[in-house]
């Protein structure tokens, strides 16, 4: 193996690698994961409190992996992540009714809905409290906006 002397554009692709690198390391150090066990500090007959860790990450990046629910329309810029696959979408009418296994997603772009048994990881911004979306009338308590997904 010859080794050669460091040109000024080695020296310039170099530096651009290293700081590629930098970024994609903060870029994942600044989202922090999140699981469906995270989300409730205590289920009961009075409704559902938020996890410490939650109320700590709201309007931080989160990343989470779970199941795409179909969606409701082809169209839609959203859907929900479920903990486990599911066969329908888990539409609910009112906060009161939301499953502790769920969190809708709002994308940043709109993207190819997958299957709803492949396992995905989604990241974006943590949004914490009841919400309806003036759009569609769906009601959410936890959400993950501006987000983006892809298989894991």
């Amino acid at each position: 193996m010859e080794c050669r002397p460091i040109t000024r554009r080695g020296m310039l692709l170099g530096s651009a690698t290293l700081c590629l690198a930098a970024a994609l390391r903060g870029a994942s150090a600044a989202s922090s994961p999140l699981t469906f066990d995270d989300l409730y500090a205590k289920i009961g007959v009075l409704g559902m409190s938020f996890s410490d860790k939650v109320k700590m990450l709201a309007g931080q990046n989160v990343t989470m992996q779970g199941f795409m629910a179909p969606p409701l329309k082809a169209e839609a810029k959203f859907f929900v992540l479920t903990e486990i696959p599911m066969a329908l979408c888990p539409f609910c009418s009112s906060d009161a009714d939301w499953p502790d296994n769920i969190v809708v997603i709002y994308l940043d772009q709109a993207q190819t809905f997958e299957q709803a048994n492949a396992l995905i990881e989604v990241g974006g911004r943590l949004e914490v409290g009841s919400w309806t979306d003036p759009e569609t009338g769906f009601v959410s308590l936890l959400r993950i906006v501006d987000a983006h997904f892809q298989r894991a």
